[in-house]
């Protein structure tokens, strides 16, 4: 939501986005059963309307941090491509990713 906040949207679309991804939860139906429910802690809700559109503020800004990879963004995915002349930078890229999306929004949650 922090990223939503730098937006220039007015405060009661804001809230309303905000008010959209708090509270999901989630559980599968299969063969006449039904799992525990989960709460889904995501800034991308897959199917959802807003799910384009609030991938593109999440990622806009996910850029390699070695020069030579790449980050390639379509629809909801991610992709890192790192050549192997850069193989000894793939966990360093990863643990870029890792903090630049999962890693915030832990730490929004303490």
């Amino acid at each position: 939501m922090g990223k939503m906040a730098q937006l220039q949207i007015p405060d009661s679309v804001y809230n309303w986005i905000k008010d959209f991804f708090q509270d999901h939860c989630h559980c599968t139906r299969y063969a006449g059963e039904c799992s525990s429910v989960a709460e889904v802690k995501a800034s991308i809700i897959q199917g959802s309307g807003l799910g384009p559109v609030s991938y593109l503020v999440t990622a806009a800004d996910l850029h390699p941090m070695t020069a030579g990879n790449r980050i390639f963004k379509y629809a909801d995915d991610t992709y890192l491509l790192v050549p192997s002349t850069n193989s000894t930078s793939r966990l360093d890229e990863i643990a870029h990713i890792y903090n630049r999306t999962v890693g915030r929004r832990k730490q929004s949650e303490t």
